[in-house]
């Protein structure tokens, strides 16, 4: 028996014999009863466990510690206490793990920062139990979003060869002894090294996946990967989850269809799935989270150039701290005046800069800009980035050179368009910045269950 099962069909069991193993989150004890919250991480709010002392453990019961797990057998009854619609009175609690005195996760308020500390409790707490919830539907729905619309769900490798991004920053992945690294001519000797060449952790599975596309037509990734930024800010982490569609015949525009599409039906499942936890964040967390999400779901994206929004911005009467720009990218202040100020809704902008771009996209007939896209979304800003691939063989070995991106390791890639190509799209959206912008929570570290950043390794 689950209190899931209690909550959801409770007059099915008011009057019946339940069964319930969980763990004491809070223990209030009088003289002759005491009260039990407890929670079997099945559904968001405890149950009051009553027990009194006609058991022949009372004492023993009493005794009880915050955080111990115990098993319970009682009655479902209507509960006379405001706020709760149903109550168990015990028949028997047994002590099942014993928990010490110095537990930290106490029943009191925990700054988030020594709950990092304490990362391994920290899913016991309020906060994070609706954090991992969220996380969790939010990942079902995605996968329930692509497979629903016959996408293949494409594995990534996480140690390759490649820099998808072109920017150098990855782990590298070697079995040399580091202390006693071979070297030839004044370099690195990889030809003792367990692939022979130099290897690192993936940024991106987007260049893998594009060949999944061009066999199944529509593919996705989701899964970790990986950046060596030393960046110690509240949206960046070392190790995070993507996901990355690929879709074969489809140009930008069909592109930014289904950035919209998706996004409201994962925003949308996680409304319909976990209303008790959003309820808990928007009162404790950020004001207005429910109706911001409804908000989304509701309006319609807006679709501006580039060039379209840095001129809305100069010419808004706005005073920025940076200083709106035409071929440079937008700030955080940019994104927010157009998202909540301007149009009140999400905005897409597209066709970018070539010059601050990365090489796979597709150039545009100006020479000038990319088709590249991102989605801007009140109250986060940035979520989402993608673009139409560059699928002619000349124009993107050109670009690949004046970017300084070595074509001979990616070969590979550039034979896509010489066998079968086509024009094809894809986007990128890391999940922790979207389970931010579902919970509220303002800080990366607090959405994944381990952050991974500068100088932070531990569990």
């Amino acid at each position: 028996m689950t209190d899931v099962e209690l909550y959801r069909d409770i007059d099915k069991y008011i009057g019946k014999k339940v069964t319930l193993e969980g763990w004491v989150r809070n223990h209030r004890k009088q003289k002759e009863f005491g009260f039990i919250s407890f929670n079997d991480g099945t559904y968001f709010t405890p149950i009051q466990v009553v027990y009194d002392n006609k058991l022949k453990n009372f004492d023993d019961i009493q005794k009880f510690h915050i955080g111990s797990s115990i098993k319970v057998v009682g009655e479902v009854v209507e509960s006379p206490k405001e706020g709760q619609s149903f109550e168990v009175q015990a028949k028997s609690v047994e002590l099942l793990g014993d928990c010490l005195e110095d537990y930290p996760i106490q029943p009191k308020k925990h700054s988030r920062e020594f709950l990092r500390e304490q990362a391994y409790l920290r899913p016991r707490t309020n906060l994070f139990q609706a954090v991992f919830k969220v996380r969790s539907k939010a990942a079902y729905a995605i996968h329930k979003y692509f497979q629903e619309n016959d996408y293949i769900y494409f594995h990534a490798p996480l140690i390759t060869g490649s820099d998808c991004e072109g920017a150098g920053e990855m782990f590298q992945v070697t079995t040399m002894d580091l202390k006693n690294i071979p070297m030839k001519d004044g370099e690195v000797d990889y030809s003792n090294d367990f692939f022979t060449k130099p290897a690192s952790l993936t940024v991106s599975g987007q260049l893998q996946a594009e060949t999944f596309a061009l066999a199944y037509g529509k593919t996705y990734t989701f899964g970790p990967t990986f950046r060596a930024e030393n960046s110690n800010t509240k949206t960046h982490a070392s190790e995070f989850w993507m996901i990355e569609p690929e879709i074969a015949f489809c140009d930008l525009d069909q592109d930014m269809d289904i950035m919209e599409d998706m996004l409201k039906y994962v925003v949308q499942y996680v409304l319909d799935n976990c209303m008790v936890e959003l309820e808990f964040l928007d009162k404790f967390v950020e004001a207005g989270l429910i109706a911001k999400l409804k908000h989304l779901v509701s309006s319609k994206a807006v679709r501006l150039t580039h060039e379209e929004a840095i001129d809305i911005l100069i010419n808004s009467g706005k005073k920025f701290e940076f200083e709106p720009k035409h071929g440079e990218d937008l700030a955080r202040e940019h994104e927010k005046y157009l998202t909540e100020e301007k149009f009140n809704s999400p905005v897409f902008v597209y066709n970018w800069p070539e010059e601050i771009k990365a090489f796979y996209m597709r150039m545009n007939d100006d020479n000038k800009t990319v088709a590249a896209v991102d989605l801007l979304v009140p109250g986060s800003g940035e979520l989402m980035g993608g673009s139409q691939r560059e699928e002619r063989y000349d124009v993107l070995v050109n670009r690949m050179k004046k970017m300084g991106v070595g074509t001979e390791d990616l070969d590979w890639y550039l034979k896509l368009r010489q066998y079968g190509g086509c024009v094809h799209s894809g986007f990128g959206m890391g999940f922790e910045r979207l389970i931010m912008y579902l919970t509220g929570v303002e800080n990366i570290r607090d959405v994944i269950p381990y952050p991974r950043t500068p100088g932070n390794l531990e569990f």
